[in-house]
């Protein structure tokens, strides 16, 4: 991926990169402020010394420049509200092989919460450790909603800091035989929102100041 200018450009601060396992499989569930998500993600994945591969819409896709990274990188394209299952599929044999799986639970970076609390997330990266029986890592970021959202690029002032926080893992095992239950997919789901809405609000009051604007 196209890591190394976001690498020298921004300051960044990464906790809990010792979660994520040396080897073997992984969700890395993250919330979606902006369009560095991606970026940040991948960077902290990296950090940890794995591979990313990301459940990335297919939105994304239609930008040249993403386009040519995503593919580069091997990433996995998701028609939202298709019903198409291709995409679990294919995370669910990259699991198998011992790969890290990037999703973004909310789906969207669209939001107007001036605080950017996470949105209702959908039930696929639960759906995805019910499967697999792999825990869910979430990572939560902030910053990068000062730099890049929907509708342009915002401020790209050197050494911004862009932080992430990676919590507890999250164990579904107990819960798989009941994958197909729709309200068990739905608690599962808002409790891993909670996790990343408390990461959230862990970075956001320690945040400095002078950079929390555009």
């Amino acid at each position: 991926m196209a890591l190394p200018p976001f690498k020298l450009w921004f300051n960044w601060r990464f906790d809990g990169l010792e979660r994520i396992p040396r080897e073997g499989p992984v969700i890395v569930a993250g919330n979606h402020l902006s369009y560095l998500d991606p970026f940040a993600h991948a960077y902290f994945v990296v950090r940890a010394g794995r591979r990313p591969r990301f459940l990335a819409k297919q939105e994304l896709f239609e930008n040249p420049f993403l386009r040519m990274v995503l593919r580069g990188a091997n990433q996995i394209p998701v028609r939202r509200g298709s019903g198409d299952q291709t995409p679990l599929e294919e995370a669910r044999a990259a699991l198998e092989h011992g790969e890290v799986i990037v999703i973004y639970p909310e789906g969207t970076s669209v939001t107007d919460d001036p605080e950017f609390r996470p949105v209702r997330g959908k039930t696929g990266a639960v759906r995805l450790a019910l499967a697999t029986g792999v825990p869910i890592l979430p990572v939560a970021t902030w910053g990068g909603q000062y730099v890049w959202r929907h509708g342009g690029l915002r401020s790209l002032k050197f050494a911004r800091p862009i932080w992430l926080k990676a919590g507890e893992p999250i164990d579904l095992s107990a819960y798989a035989d009941r994958a197909d239950d729709g309200e068990t997919l739905r608690r599962l789901t808002d409790e891993l929102i909670d996790a990343l809405g408390e990461l959230l609000d862990e970075q956001r009051a320690h945040y400095p100041r002078r950079w929390a604007r555009g």
